[in-house]
């Protein structure tokens, strides 16, 4: 895709919810099922089924998806949509590339072997590596206008309000 084929077709998403903010408000949504043996969730991505389970660092047999692989794998993923998103933009040629998340944990912290150690990612290293003859100074805004627009990493950057609730089902 050229970025003007790219302007023409997000133009009349920008007017729209320029004129009408409230129609970009749009909520995403997530379900799972509890698994039916051992301690797994099946997740619906909407393209396959995902059973997740427990990382081997916990406990788990490593058959099933581990959530921690599936929030990196979730920032690559929109990290490499969104850098060629803007690429294309920005008219700057891309051959090709590749992303690379890497988060560190220290699994103390969710078996609640320390109470100083923290639950979750201590630290989150996105990378890209491209294939391009861009100037440094086109790849410098390529990444900053990339980390501008990632959705996954400005939602790491900056965490939303969460809520969490629970609610017996009826028999």
């Amino acid at each position: 895709m050229k970025g003007e084929e790219l302007r023409d077709l997000q133009a009349p998403l920008k007017a729209r919810y320029r004129e009408t903010p409230a129609a970009a408000l749009i909520t995403l949504k997530a379900e799972g099922e509890l698994g039916d043996t051992g301690l797994t969730c099946k997740v619906d991505t909407g393209r396959a089924l995902v059973e997740a389970g427990l990382h081997p660092a916990t406990g788990g047999d490593g058959l099933s998806a581990c959530s921690g692989d599936m929030l990196l794998e979730a920032l690559v993923a929109c990290a490499g949509v969104t850098l060629q998103a803007v690429a294309t933009a920005i008219d700057l040629p891309l051959r090709g590339g590749r992303v690379r998340a890497e988060g560190d944990l220290d699994f103390r912290g969710t078996l609640g072997v320390a109470k100083d150690a923290p639950v979750g990612f201590r630290a989150i290293r996105l990378a890209f590596e491209i294939d391009s003859d861009a100037s440094e100074e086109q790849i410098a805004t390529l990444l900053k206008l990339t980390e501008r627009y990632c959705v996954v990493l400005q939602t790491l950057r900056t965490p939303p309000s969460l809520a969490a609730s629970i609610r017996v089902a009826a028999n």
